[in-house]
């Protein structure tokens, strides 16, 4: 008891003192030991992280369509995490409902109906051609990961294979 004093009075921060009453009242009561709570009151100073703007009032997609909504059955919205291995692509497809897309991480190369060839690197955000097929493609020797959102109606193909 005396050597638990002592070395509580030897502590001379707060951090400190908080453990030494921790291991003072532990050694001396038969209750569980007692473990500090963090202090919200400073936590909640610390400063915000900055927004990251991915994209921002969009109204074209990439080959500079406007953007327009199925209105033919109730709106619904899904998303995905699609990743493809180096040298894979995702074949010959089109999207018939708005698609936002963000690159997670690798790049793909996207060739569009008309020989219209894209890449897009990590970081990158847009919003994909609707009803143009295409195909994307990992070139790279990494995996790409994209998250896609697709903004379609009940009822409307995400994605229609071709």
């Amino acid at each position: 008891m005396i050597n638990n004093r002592r070395r509580l009075a030897a502590l001379s921060s707060v951090a400190g003192a908080v453990v030494a009453a921790a291991v003072l009242s532990a050694s001396t009561a038969t209750s569980a030991p007692v473990t500090p709570t963090p202090n919200p009151v400073a936590a909640s100073h610390r400063p915000a992280t900055p927004t990251q703007t991915l994209l921002s009032a969009q109204e074209t997609t990439v080959l500079d369509q406007p953007l327009a909504y199925p209105t033919q059955a109730p709106a619904q919205v899904s998303s995905a995490i699609i990743t493809l291995n180096p040298g894979q692509s995702t074949g010959p497809h089109r999207h018939d409902a708005p698609m936002y897309v963000h690159i997670l991480s690798g790049s793909v190369t996207v060739t569009y109906d008309g020989g219209i060839v894209k890449t897009y690197l990590a970081g990158q955000s847009f919003l994909e051609a609707i009803g143009t097929v295409h195909n994307g493609t990992n070139l790279g020797r990494v995996p790409v990961r994209i998250l896609v959102v697709n903004m379609g109606a009940q009822g409307v193909a995400n994605t229609v294979k071709l």
